[in-house]
């Protein structure tokens, strides 16, 4: 039974260090992104994510570090992450709209450039 509890307990400690870990890779990565730095600041999210799967804002992060590297599929799969994890945020949401709309119009303009066969 100790064994057990003591097994729980650290179970706990392990998710609230990952959590805080979490936390800090996503607020470092804030503070790269914000001076333009995207390769560090998607380094840090993609740790955030991985120490805390279901960060979703650690995903909506990491989808705009992608997109800003023009990594458009990637940042595509980690909105969707995101929204999965969080269908109701509307941040989330808007930052996806945003990415759908530019993307889909980047696709649009690709597919004129193209030449026809």
């Amino acid at each position: 039974m100790r064994t057990l509890v003591l097994l729980l307990f650290l179970g706990s400690a392990a998710t609230i260090a990952a959590d805080e870990s979490a936390d800090r890779q996503i607020d470092f990565g804030l503070k790269v992104a914000q001076k333009g730095l995207w390769q560090e600041a998607r380094f840090r999210f993609e740790r955030a994510a991985q120490a805390d799967p279901q960060n979703a804002a650690a995903l909506n992060n990491l989808a705009v570090a992608l997109e800003q590297m023009g990594e458009f599929a990637g940042a595509r799969k980690a909105y969707e992450k995101a929204l999965e994890l969080k269908p109701d945020d509307a941040y989330i949401q808007q930052n996806y709209d945003l990415f759908r709309e530019a993307d889909d119009k980047r696709n649009r303009k690709n597919k004129r450039k193209r030449p026809q066969p």
